[in-house]
């Protein structure tokens, strides 16, 4: 890592899920970490650092503004993880995903902002923000929302108003923020709903491979410790406040069949793949370009999509034993 973090105090929201969990993991040995998390899904559980003596576990929710503030107390840095996500839960709970994603959001910029000494605050956005159609997709595109009143794009809407939100915090108040846009991440510690985690879950047993729709919508594939990579560059490199940034691999895209497939491949499995009815709106093409987290700071997605299908299955084995 070009632009290491040690000796600090590192606070994440959303810390005990997949993606905050795994930057705590990547942090812990040097610094110390407090993850501040309500739990509702947990990927600490089981992992090797989970009782860590660098690590501490504080049970909370982000809308808890005087909790949320006490708990930051001392942080050097601020990653924001913490989220309402998931397409079933989002569309099952819009409301509550924008109280969370907005309003939570803003609690933390504020605490963030009382802080004597914070380095920086990293807020993770969506790919979503960009709407049904993505195809190299540029952080100075227009973003693009769908249908009022469709739940689909309840989550993609409160986290562009974070976004906002958080480069205003630096525009207006000297915030040291950057927003980081992860584009379709997996890998081991997934927890709750993603294609590939079902995908594996199931090829390792040999169950049905169920796709939702034709199967046809296409996405760039991202693994985990890549984007971790890119979110730590976006921590530390100077020319990151005040910016967003897409974080992906555009080099692994795939249709959600071709997806299927290469998980079968990848893994000899004997699962049938099959097709369900959809009942909400999708996204059909989603493919970043990462050109300016590239240029910048010095980001590329090192793993290719088979090798993050093996890497996830051997997790998800080892965790079966």
């Amino acid at each position: 890592m070009k632009y290491p973090i040690s000796g600090k105090k590192v606070f994440i929201t959303g810390g005990g899920g997949f993606i905050g969990s795994t930057i705590a993991g990547r942090l812990v040995d040097q610094n110390r970490i407090v993850i501040f998390d309500n739990l509702t899904r947990n990927s600490l559980m089981g992992r090797s650092f989970e009782h860590h003596p660098n690590l501490t576990l504080i049970q909370g929710d982000i809308l808890d503004y005087a909790a949320l503030q006490k708990a930051m107390q001392g942080a050097d840095y601020v990653v924001h993880c913490a989220a309402i996500a998931g397409i079933d839960t989002v569309i099952q709970r819009p409301v509550n995903t924008m109280r969370v994603n907005m309003v939570g959001s803003a609690n933390v910029l504020e605490a963030a902002s009382r802080l004597s000494a914070v380095e920086r605050v990293v807020c993770f956005s969506t790919s979503e923000v960009f709407g049904q159609h993505a195809f190299r997709s540029q952080e100075t595109d227009k973003t693009v929302m769908g249908q009022v009143g469709e739940a689909r794009w309840t989550y993609a809407v409160s986290k562009l108003a974070e976004e906002h939100l958080a480069i205003a915090y630096y525009q207006e108040m000297g915030l040291p923020t950057t927003v980081v846009r992860p584009f379709n991440v997996y890998g081991p510690g997934q927890v709750g709903e993603g294609a590939i985690r079902i995908f594996i879950q199931r090829a390792i047993t040999n169950e049905k491979i169920e796709i939702h729709g034709d199967g046809t919508q296409i996405r760039a594939w991202c693994y985990v410790d890549d984007m971790v990579d890119g979110t730590l560059q976006a921590m530390t490199h100077p020319a990151a406040v005040g910016e967003s940034f897409n974080i992906g691999n555009q080099r692994a895209v795939v249709t959600i069949y071709g997806l299927a497939n290469a998980v079968v491949r990848v893994l000899d499995s004997e699962s049938e793949i099959v097709f369900a009815r959809k009942d909400y709106v999708d996204v059909e093409l989603r493919i970043p370009a990462v050109k300016k987290a590239r240029d910048v700071l010095g980001f590329d997605a090192k793993i290719d999509l088979d090798d993050g299908i093996r890497r996830t299955a051997e997790f998800y084995r080892s965790q079966s034993k």
